[in-house]
């Protein structure tokens, strides 16, 4: 932050400068020109001391610009360089082996152009342009950024793999994104990946195989709904407080607070519930059996009333007699009820 502010503060100065001088040359040509001063032979045929006593330094620079005595150190600015590949076909293709070809040539180059600068590759982007001039885009974000060709072509690999199109492709461009190598040491007690390169490429492979809506981490939805959740690409990140998405404990004002398991049963488990005055009194299932000790209930639930999704169901809280804590709910039209004279 304080660096930011330092080089905004020199920026402007720099520009405030600027501006005087200019300020400072106008005011100077004017006179100039009122001595009747208008070329560049004119101002070279003056006296240089006494230009330099009547109008000042900056008339002096002038004088010797005009002279061809003065020297600019000139700045040399690279253009920045793109890192893209492209190929048109002459031929339109609709198969994978030649797509594959030519990114693993792209590569090839891609590698030995960010190797000459000493960078690496930390994001690939992939563009197809199709017959009817429609075009796909997906970027490929690099877990640890590298020039390894094998392992950038793998990932390349992995989501061709499954790759389908209506139309031929006709056009095709990779663009490297780089960045230079990162060099990190890792505390004792700190959790890192052995390979993050490999865990990423698992992960590629499984979304190939199941689908992008089935490989992630599960998020609960905020909704009332139970085991109402979706799926959101797997990331291994820590907060800067220390608690990640393998954390375990939270802390409420200094004190740590653990959770409570939640054990789910899949798929659900049928159960027979014994009911004495309209509350569950004993519970009877292949992994739970015994009398109720306590019970909450019943809770009627219902959600999405407004669309197709809609539901409605009745809970139970009960604590069995083993200990177990179990949340039933009502499936079946019918119930087994036991009376007390």
């Amino acid at each position: 932050m304080n660096s930011s502010v330092a080089v905004s503060s020199g920026l402007a100065a720099y520009t405030a400068k600027q501006i005087e001088r200019a300020k400072e040359t106008e005011r100077i040509l004017s006179i100039l020109h009122q001595w009747g001063i208008h070329t560049l032979g004119q101002l070279a045929a003056l006296s240089r001391d006494d230009l330099a006593a009547r109008l000042g330094a900056r008339a002096v620079e002038l004088w010797e610009r005009a002279n061809g005595r003065a020297e600019r150190i000139l700045k040399l600015v690279g253009p920045p360089e793109s890192f893209i590949e492209s190929f048109e076909f002459e031929n339109e293709i609709e198969t994978i082996e030649p797509l594959l070809f030519i990114l693993r040539r792209f590569l090839q180059q891609l590698a030995t152009r960010l190797n000459t600068i000493y960078l690496v590759a930390k994001e690939l982007r992939l563009r197809i342009t199709f017959a009817d001039k429609s075009q796909y885009e997906h970027i490929f974000k690099i877990p640890q950024p590298t020039n390894n060709e094998d392992i950038l072509f793998r990932m390349l690999h992995a989501h061709l793999e499954n790759f389908t199109s209506k139309h031929p492709i006709v056009a095709i461009e990779l663009e490297a994104q780089p960045s230079r190598s990162v060099r990190q040491q890792f505390g004792l007690f700190e959790t890192a990946l052995r390979d993050p390169v490999q865990l990423h490429e698992t992960l590629a492979r499984l979304v190939g195989l199941l689908g992008t809506n089935r490989v992630g981490t599960p998020v609960l939805e905020e909704t009332h709904r139970p085991d109402a959740f979706r799926i959101e690409p797997f990331a291994w990140e820590f907060g800067p407080s220390g608690t990640g998405i393998f954390a375990r404990e939270d802390k409420v004002n200094g004190a740590e607070r653990g959770y409570v398991p939640l054990r789910r049963f899949r798929k659900r488990t049928n159960a027979t519930v014994l009911l004495e005055q309209n509350q569950p009194a004993h519970v009877r299932a292949p992994e739970v059996e015994g009398t109720t000790l306590a019970k909450n209930g019943p809770f009627p639930l219902s959600g999405n009333w407004w669309d197709e999704c809609a539901w409605a169901r009745v809970e139970w809280d009960v604590e069995i007699e083993n200990g177990v804590i179990a949340r039933c709910h009502c499936t079946h039209a019918y119930v087994v009820r036991r009376t007390s004279r």
